[in-house]
């Protein structure tokens, strides 16, 4: 097997599934989109509203974890409009995912596009970018204990978005795996740094300036810091375990049809780490083009065909952690 899976996942998607089931799950529809991006900015004005009405120690940890699990909602909205299988409009996918999606985060969507399609074509190869996310697993219970201590005291958080902060303003190569690869900067001077800095930042700076106003008009502008404070922290541990059951502890990390997981979610799990269906991650690898709200009937079609058979399925996102933490 080459490190390119695409026509792997091309020839596979048509031995399952007929042209026509393909075409009607490939229908995307801008109503159902924006519904999508409604559910995930109705639970952020939750959340600040919790800590907001009710402010105390309880709300405020609540709000984080909600606020964490709508940051990575935020993430998979960029990560859907990156594909343009959201809505109709290439223009619309790209306005909806930056500004709703990647900006509220600080991330690019310009930037996250290429970066991410690579990931598709080398899926568990060793040209992966996102390999460093999903090795070291199964690790012990300590080690584990460990990553999750670093994610909610912040040093997750600072790191990744100090990375994000040195990857916008071009001083770091563009990379979301962990890895600090710096930018030569030499013959550049220090206004054309600045201007690409400013230009660069400027989206994530106005759509964060845009969330205090809108708090600030409420009377309740010292509700951002919740905002930041879950950037730093919970956000963290749900990309964290949802890396891990995405990609990691597989059968074969080479094989296209067993290096991706699905994995079943109640609704805590939805909230906290599979926001917007990418808990049916096999079906996203097999037809990245696929809206996400089509995946979970792509899912039943695949499941009652007997792709699983071979495939790799997990029940819940708990039994993922504790597969992640059984090494002795």
């Amino acid at each position: 097997m080459t490190g390119n899976h695409l026509k792997w996942y091309h020839h596979t998607l048509h031995q399952y599934l007929s042209p026509d089931e393909i075409k009607l799950l490939m229908e995307k529809s801008d109503w159902r989109a924006w519904g999508e991006i409604l559910h995930t900015w109705l639970w952020i004005a939750f959340a600040f509203a919790l800590v907001g009405f009710f402010p105390n120690p309880l709300t405020v940890m609540v709000s984080l974890f909600i606020l964490g699990g709508k940051q990575l909602a935020c993430a998979i909205i960029l990560h859907d409009c990156s594909h343009e299988s959201m809505f109709k409009s290439r223009r619309l996918n790209h306005f909806v995912g930056s500004w709703l999606g990647a900006y509220p985060i600080l991330n690019d969507l310009e930037k996250y596009k290429p970066y991410h399609v690579q990931h598709h074509i080398h899926t568990g190869m060793d040209d992966d970018p996102d390999l460093p996310l999903t090795q070291g697993y199964p690790t012990t219970s300590l080690s584990m204990l460990r990553k999750f201590v670093r994610d909610f005291f912040g040093l997750s958080g600072l790191k990744s978005n100090f990375g994000l902060i040195m990857m916008q303003l071009g001083l770091m190569k563009y990379a979301l795996n962990g890895k600090a690869e710096w930018v030569s900067v030499r013959g550049k001077s220090v206004v054309d740094l600045v201007s690409k800095g400013i230009r660069n930042l400027g989206g994530p700076l106005v759509s964060n300036v845009i969330l205090f106003l809108i708090l600030l008009a409420l009377g309740s502008p010292w509700l951002y810091l919740l905002w930041i404070g879950a950037l730093l922290t919970t956000y963290n541990f749900c990309i964290r375990v949802r890396s891990i059951a995405e990609h990691s502890m597989v059968l074969d990390r080479t094989n296209p049809h067993q290096n991706t997981r699905t994995t079943y979610a109640n609704f805590l799990e939805r909230m906290l780490f599979a926001p917007h269906h990418v808990n049916y991650h096999s079906e996203h690898h097999l037809c990245m083009g696929i809206p996400s709200y089509n995946l979970p009937r792509m899912h039943k079609m695949l499941l009652q065909r007997g792709y699983y058979k071979d495939g790799t399925l997990a029940t819940n996102y708990s039994s993922i952690v504790k597969l992640a933490m059984a090494k002795n």
